[in-house]
């Protein structure tokens, strides 16, 4: 017979110590040690716990074709262009973001897309069979508004049993099968409740296997913790083939699909998403949606051009500063870093003559994007200055680079994409770090590129002159 012992598990890292420890020695994380039973099993009982049991047989790479042009085309490009082109059959992906963000609303609309292709199966954890209905019939309209036919082949069921969920696959046999969410789904072998690290680990292993052995595409659906990554233990990640970020204010109406890992396309590529009634819908132009409601020659507003994955994204960046009522000025950003901030605000003090010891300095950059490249400083520091000073930046200008302490500027790479996209919503003139090897790269015709070296002589062509 198996026995059973405690060991405690810290939900963060997945460190495991046999007794319990207020502070965790591997991620230094507080009260995140959660008891757990682990059964020690015989051999035998380990052998039989593997659902799959088919033998692998090593071939030469040569006899191996790549399912590379076999990938499954959606009509939500922009869904696409986060899985790096289409989805791949037989692969895992990961999705998370904070509730109510809508992971479940974007997974139903492609599963409600996909099912007019083949079958595929809902899992769900969460929500009961009625309420997804009731979702489905709103996101299923036309262009009038008008409800369609929900399509037959998107089967619904409630579960969590991990080997009840198996069972369900191998009967229906569907082409994408989406579990809603991981957290909730245990394997009844293990004596851990559901969403403990060993559960969650386990889980997303015996779907892995599943997926390579029938070429199925699956989905989880992940939570997230109050940092905000996905919880559960990190080794989810390095399971699955690809992890998705859903990002945005719940506030505000535009969403972004971000991924970290991919291992069938680009890292860092973006999706942009409205929520509306009907469901996420996609930006195919966001440049042009985060710029809709700016307000021209505002002093404060500057125009930076950020790489997103392979797109560039035009976005407003908003400075303010205001005398401080205390002794020590604040420092509040919204879209960049903090330490970011801290430097931009230092090498205006000291190398571009603005003082901001007695200001409070705030910025944020609309729609809320997360801007975490250098090459956004030189608007960030142009939207301050031209606060200080009361001073508009031009209205059809855009600031590219990365500012140095020197007060030197930097090229970003990739320019002639960025300085492209400017031109396509009509900007004029572009303020840039001047190039020091030319290396055949031509900018475009109707667009006056200034390269200049320094913070204080892009801040001199940026502002418009009293």
């Amino acid at each position: 017979m198996s026995k059973s012992y405690a060991q405690y598990v810290c939900q963060d890292c997945g460190y495991t110590n046999p007794r319990y420890l207020g502070r965790c020695p591997t991620c230094g994380n507080w009260d995140t040690l959660v008891e757990e039973q682990v059964e020690k099993s015989t051999p035998s009982s380990t052998a039989s716990f593997s659902r799959f049991n088919a033998t692998s047989v090593p071939r030469p790479i040569q006899d191996i074709h790549s399912d590379e042009e076999n990938r499954i085309q959606l009509k939500h490009e922009e869904f696409s262009r986060v899985l790096g082109g289409g989805l791949v059959p037989g692969s895992i992906n990961l999705i998370g973001g904070d509730p109510g963000i809508g992971k479940s609303t974007l997974l139903l609309q492609i599963a409600l897309e996909l099912a007019e292709m083949f079958k595929v199966l809902y899992v769900s954890g969460e929500e009961s069979e009625r309420q997804i209905k009731m979702r489905a019939d709103r996101l299923h309209r036309d262009q009038s508004g008008e409800p369609r036919p929900l399509p037959g082949n998107l089967l619904l069921v409630t579960e969590t049993n991990l080997e009840v969920i198996l069972d369900h696959t191998d009967e229906i046999k569907p082409g994408m099968l989406i579990v809603d969410s991981i957290q909730t789904t245990y394997h009844p072998q293990l004596a851990s409740s559901a969403g403990s690290i060993s559960q969650v680990r386990e889980s997303a292993s015996l779907l892995r296997e599943y997926a390579k052995r029938t070429g199925t595409s699956i989905f989880l659906i992940g939570h997230v913790t109050k940092e905000g990554a996905i919880a559960g233990p990190r080794v989810l990640e390095h399971i699955v083939d690809a992890v998705l970020y859903l990002e945005g204010d719940r506030y505000q109406a535009y969403r972004l699909l971000r991924t970290v890992k991919n291992r069938f396309g680009a890292t860092s590529e973006v999706g942009v998403f409205e929520m509306q009634e009907g469901g996420l819908i996609e930006i195919s132009n966001p440049s042009e949606a985060f710029l809709a409601e700016r307000m021209v020659n505002a002093p404060g507003s500057a125009i930076a051009v950020t790489m997103e994955g392979t797109r560039p994204i035009l976005v407003e960046i908003q400075g303010l500063t205001n005398p401080t009522t205390f002794g020590n000025p604040r420092r509040t950003p919204n879209g960049i870093e903090f330490n970011r901030l801290l430097l931009i605000t230092a090498v205006l003090s000291r190398r571009a003559g603005i003082p901001l010891t007695d200001q409070d300095v705030f910025v944020n950059v609309v729609g809320g994007l997360k801007i975490s490249e250098p090459a956004a400083d030189l608007a960030v520091a142009a939207a301050i200055a031209s606060s200080v000073r009361d001073i508009p930046v031009k209205a059809d200008t855009i600031l590219v680079g990365e500012i140095g302490l020197s007060g030197e500027l930097r090229m970003a790479s990739r320019m002639s994409e960025r300085l492209g996209e400017a031109t396509k919503l009509g900007f004029k003139t572009a303020v840039i770090p001047r190039r020091i090897r030319s290396g055949g790269i031509s900018w475009p015709k109707n667009l006056d590129v200034v390269e200049v070296r320094s913070l204080h002589q892009a801040l001199e062509r940026a502002l418009i002159k009293k």
